[in-house]
């Protein structure tokens, strides 16, 4: 706050002092024409690092389903590449544009609307659940109906139907979402700041400082990937794995893996996440599993596998899925009511002319500054049709309604119809809920999708694949929707053009529906024991989306003895803390862990959880030390430690389809252990 001393009147030093402006800084560049910000080098960049963003985003989705936000390193990654690309052609002489803003703004929109692919595309959700390998799990309504076995064509040709339809859902409503409505979209607007920054003769000089730590850290993951895989000497061998607990229900479960994938991602996310799964491993690991374990033979025969669902396996299940329905419900509803709360404001402040809307009178709105004269002026001069938005919408559900009951013959063409009437309302939801809170629930609409389309369908007829088809079908819709309004918003704020946002973002959703697939087919035929538990990829998620579908069509029937009273507990027990957090307020929150990442371990087991704990103390003592450096450098050092483990799953891949196994087994015994290994070899 500033605070008058010199003696000079206050309201001309007011006048005087005038608000920071970003768009004065750059006022002496032209903006180039939308069409000039689509250069043919900005989509080389976003291949790339699509590939490279895609594999991570895959290993993620196959471990542990946690996926942070990797924008930060799009744009830092972008910015590098395409500054190296004009260092050398301005010193051959042979540079024609300058590389702007707008243009890296083109680079990271289309390199999170490809990567994102990886993730919303179920690869490690409802899309490997439909596969024989995830299905002889469950042991549960596995017929020759309810299983599709997976093909690089049908997936590609399942994504191209259903990626693109987001796109044109919302597009009319950008001018509302970002101009009237002035929704924040923080994800978005911190992008735009990232970007903003880095082409401000300062924020360059620390982006090349950051690009350096990246580069450090990048090189020291890779070779800790490799020499990791390299004392490992195949399946069984565990240099990497610690065991910290020697207790029976954390035998394998709970161990230092030393990824620094994990290690990384706890960096980047927040604290109370970190938290969060170590205390839903122990609260599950050391606690419940134990005591339910107890009653085998009272609650669940003795003689059941491990992997049946009416053992131990459909506690831990059904359990983390009640917890996960509790947590989405709660937030859902939460979303949605400020979603028309905030609607019902809008309205209201319509009627009595506060918004700044076009044609309003001077004396109705409040003045607006310099930043965003110059914003909505360039937001509103490239108007995208709103012909061109439905057009494209009837047109891509025509062809999807057509398409998808060939490649699931369980859906038949009534069921897309319906969701394609539905979808629109349900993509504006998401993306205004994501303006105001940065949450996304197109995992949440998904389910739904799960419950009613398989309930419909029903379990005679296939209702189970039928439900993660339609899981599928609607998770891109309003994932689609979400992140093109977040991209919207940071185009605005760094001047690049609606129409250059919506064609990056088409074409990165086209490289997507390419990469992603090709991506998961490389982890899928090098690693034959993909989604098995225990496995280096289990893809836990994709066994509770299938068992969520079998739920769906049948009823509580599959459930073992206590296991529906259990799961009714966990279910209201989520929607008591979330609500227990929003009471208490933002200063007592942060220390109330979140039901949803508590879930995740619950299944899985704790041993990411400590390397994200251990990502999450590095930065927390780094910070305590020297904040300044620990906010500047943190995520650059965090990208380099995803991005380097990240790439060696390329080359091991390779190596594990050529049959190539490790050449050395290094392992951690306990000394009970190892005496009965010198026993049993005689030493």
């Amino acid at each position: 706050m500033q605070t008058i001393e010199d003696g000079r009147d206050p309201q001309q030093n007011v006048e005087e002092i005038k608000p920071f402006s970003i768009e004065q800084v750059f006022d002496t560049k032209t903006v180039p024409p939308w069409k000039e910000q689509l250069t043919t080098r900005a989509f080389v960049v976003s291949l790339v690092l699509s590939v490279l963003f895609s594999i991570i985003v895959m290993k993620l989705s196959l471990t542990t389903g946690v996926i942070p936000s990797l924008n930060v390193g799009a744009g830092l990654l972008g910015f590098f590449f395409v500054k190296t690309w004009t260092k050398l052609l301005q010193k051959s002489g042979m540079l024609k544009h300058d590389f702007t803003r707008q243009e890296n703004t083109v680079i990271q929109t289309c390199v999170v609307a490809s990567s994102g692919i990886a993730f919303s595309g179920g690869f490690g959700s409802y899309l490997f659940a439909m596969s024989d390998a995830i299905a002889k799990q469950s042991k549960e309504i596995n017929k020759e109906q309810n299983i599709k076995n997976l093909s690089l064509g049908w997936i590609i040709g399942f994504l191209f139907v259903v990626s693109f339809l987001g796109l044109f859902s919302v597009v009319p409503l950008r001018k509302i979402m970002v101009i009237d409505y002035k929704l924040v979209y923080p994800s978005g607007t911190a992008t735009a700041h990232l970007i903003n920054s880095f082409h401000t003769p300062q924020g360059a000089k620390l982006a090349k400082k950051q690009i350096k730590e990246l580069n450090k850290f990048f090189s020291f993951s890779f070779l800790w990937a490799f020499f990791q895989w390299f004392f490992t000497g195949g399946d069984g061998c565990g240099f990497s794995k610690f065991p910290t607990f020697g207790l029976k229900a954390f035998e394998n479960r709970f161990y230092f893996d030393f990824s620094a994938t994990y290690v990384g991602v706890g960096m980047i996310c927040p604290y109370i996440i970190n938290i969060s799964l170590l205390v839903g491993a122990i609260l599950s690991w050391g606690i419940m599993w134990p005591l339910i374990e107890s009653t085998k033979g009272h609650w669940y025969p003795a003689n059941l596998p491990s992997s049946s669902l009416h053992g131990l396996q459909g506690y831990k299940i059904f359990i983390a899925i009640a917890m996960i329905l509790g947590d989405g419900l709660y937030n859902f509803v939460k979303v949605l009511s400020r979603t028309l709360f905030g609607l019902f404001q809008q309205f209201c402040n319509k009627k009595t002319g506060d918004l700044p809307i076009s044609g309003n009178s001077a004396n109705a709105s409040p003045p607006i500054s310099y930043d965003d004269q110059r914003r909505t002026q360039l937001f509103l001069k490239d108007q995208i049709p709103t012909w061109v938005a439905i057009g494209g919408y009837v047109v891509i559900a025509t062809i999807s309604t057509v398409i998808l009951p060939n490649i699931f013959h369980q859906l038949k063409w009534y069921h897309i119809l319906v969701i394609y009437i539905v979808a629109p309302a349900l993509a504006f939801c998401n993306a205004y809920g994501c303006g105001l809170t940065d949450w996304s629930l197109a995992s949440t609409y998904g389910k739904l999708a799960i419950f009613i389309i398989g309930a419909w369908v029903g379990a005679s007829n296939g209702g189970v694949l039928a439900g993660l088809a339609a899981c599928g079908v609607m998770m891109n819709i309003v994932a689609t929707a979400s992140d093109l309004m977040q991209d919207f918003k940071t185009g605005y704020l760094t001047l690049a053009s609606p129409r250059s946002m919506f064609v990056s973002q088409a074409i990165g959703t086209a490289m997507g529906c390419v990469i992603s697939p090709c991506v998961f087919w490389l982890f899928y035929k090098a690693f034959p024991n993909l989604g098995e538990p225990g496995s280096e990829y289990p893809a836990p998620y994709s066994l509770i989306y299938r068992n969520m579908s079998i739920l769906g069509v049948e009823g509580f029937s599959t459930l073992p003895k206590h296991c529906l009273q259990l799961c009714y507990a966990s279910f209201a027990a989520a929607i008591l803390v979330n609500s227990i957090r929003d009471v208490v307020g933002k200063k007592w929150a942060k220390y109330i862990p979140l039901p949803m990442a508590m879930a995740i371990p619950f299944y899985l087991g704790g041993y990411f959880a400590i390397d994200m704990c251990v990502g999450s103390f590095i930065l927390f003592v780094w910070g305590q030390i020297n904040k300044a450096k620990a906010d500047a450098f943190g995520p650059a050092v965090a990208s380099g430690l995803i991005c380097g483990d990240g790439i060696w799953t390329l080359p091991s891949s390779i190596l594990a389809l050529a049959g190539l196994q490790p050449p050395i087994c290094m392992k951690f015994l306990s000394r009970k252990t190892n005496s009965r290994v010198d026993k049993l070899f005689g030493s």
